[in-house]
């Protein structure tokens, strides 16, 4: 048995399938793993993440699989599952053993790897798509949109490019404050990510005169549109999952 040892990001699950294709592993015999959990009678292998051999990975999925899966494949591999990354890799295996075409890498859910991958990007999927719907932004003193959240998965790679497009004159920043991760987009530039100790300053930062003000407006339009005999607390917590609210300025 041979462990690729990996880094909890998808350069480094990606340089290790490439090198796992590369020294032609038996992959029946092959583990990813990124956790540091012994493995009895196994070869330990560290990975180093690579960006030429990640980027090589990723045009193969896109050739082979098309771009909706290979997302979701990068959409499983930012979820919180300590055995993601085998999971993701034994369905790559499968896929290209299989040779499946694009829209089809999927198709063998009865695969206990392809179902789990499949499921692990699912999750983060929906997780993406209730961020973009719940996420709130509140100006800083200095003009910059800002948004705090704290998200289950490692979901702000997947939202930086939504607001991108849909804010490309602003200057804001999206703070996941979970994994100390700032989301950064400059006026009219491309944004970038953030991570490690110089992302820890949101505790200086200081709102504008006006945001207050703004906060109370939008509450009131909250509570005016509110029609309270059709009120559903079952469904508003089916609807809008109470984790999200402490984030939203209409709940504080």
């Amino acid at each position: 048995m041979v462990v690729y040892r990996c880094e909890d990001t998808l350069e480094s699950v990606f340089t290790a399938i490439y090198q796992a294709y590369e020294e032609k592993r038996n992959h029946e015999d092959t583990m990813l793993c990124i956790t540091d959990d012994p493995i009895l009678f196994a070869e330990d292998v560290a990975v180093h993440a690579d960006a030429g051999k990640t980027r090589k990975v990723m045009n193969t999925l896109m050739r082979r699989f098309g771009r909706e899966d290979s997302l979701h494949l990068s959409m499983a591999l930012a979820s919180e599952d300590e055995y993601k990354a085998q999971a993701v890799y034994r369905t790559v295996v499968e896929g290209l053993r299989r040779g499946v075409g694009p829209g089809h890498l999927f198709d063998n859910l009865a695969d206990s790897n392809v179902h789990k991958a499949f499921a692990l990007g699912r999750g983060v999927s929906t997780e993406v798509g209730h961020q973009k719907q719940f996420l709130r932004f509140q100006e800083l003193d200095n003009g910059v949109l800002y948004s705090r959240i704290g998200p289950k998965n490692d979901v702000i790679a997947f939202i930086m490019p939504h607001f991108s497009d849909r804010l490309p004159i602003e200057n804001f920043l999206i703070y996941d404050e979970k994994r100390n991760l700032f989301g950064i987009h400059p006026a009219g530039k491309r944004w970038v990510l953030l991570r490690g100790e110089e992302a820890d300053r949101s505790r200086q930062l200081t709102y504008s005169d006006e945001e207050p003000l703004y906060q109370e407006m939008f509450r009131k339009f909250c509570h005016a549109i509110t029609i309270e005999e059709r009120k559903n607390i079952k469904l508003q917590k089916g609807m809008l999952p109470l984790r999200f609210r402490e984030y939203m300025v209409e709940f504080q």
